[in-house]
């Protein structure tokens, strides 16, 4: 079973169904599962922030969701993260493709990928990178879906 299936099997074992997400090429076997799933709803948006107030518009009508970007995105995040999700409690899973690390040619993917962890950080937001598909605890990474708190994981 690849890293995907196991974290839509996850999602579905802890009710999400809602899978809000700009698309990205490396989250495509993600986005792609839930969208040939009909367990999934998902919900493309043209930008990260959108994608942040979907989820947030979902959970006030009682659905759980996700939401999948790049990590040139988050860049567009913080303030949907500090002034919405984070003070009104409102649970919700980030997963980010992590660009702009060793050997990257692109400077602003470097930039804001130094950036991501210590603004999630300083909103008070779990994350996680996923470095070993086979031992990572995603059933962890959903605890914060029933504490009103957003958790992130970026591979």
């Amino acid at each position: 079973m690849t890293w995907s299936d196991t974290f839509l099997r996850t999602l579905k074992e802890n009710d999400v169904r809602l899978v809000s997400y700009v698309p990205d090429n490396v989250l495509t076997p993600l986005i792609a599962g839930a969208a040939d799933d009909n367990y999934f709803m998902s919900v493309g948006a043209t930008r990260e922030d959108e994608a942040i107030g979907t989820v947030a518009g979902a959970y006030m009508g009682g659905l759980r969701g996700v939401v999948m970007m790049q990590t040139s995105g988050f860049a567009l995040v913080a303030n949907a993260l500090a002034s919405l999700l984070v003070p009104y409690q409102i649970p919700a899973i980030l997963v980010v493709s992590e660009r702009g690390t060793l050997g990257e040619f692109n400077i602003g993917q470097v930039t804001v990928a130094r950036t991501m962890r210590p603004v999630l950080d300083a909103i008070a937001v779990t994350h996680h990178t996923l470095t070993d598909e086979a031992t990572m605890p995603f059933d962890r990474f959903m605890r914060g879906l029933g504490t009103g708190r957003v958790s992130a994981l970026d591979r």
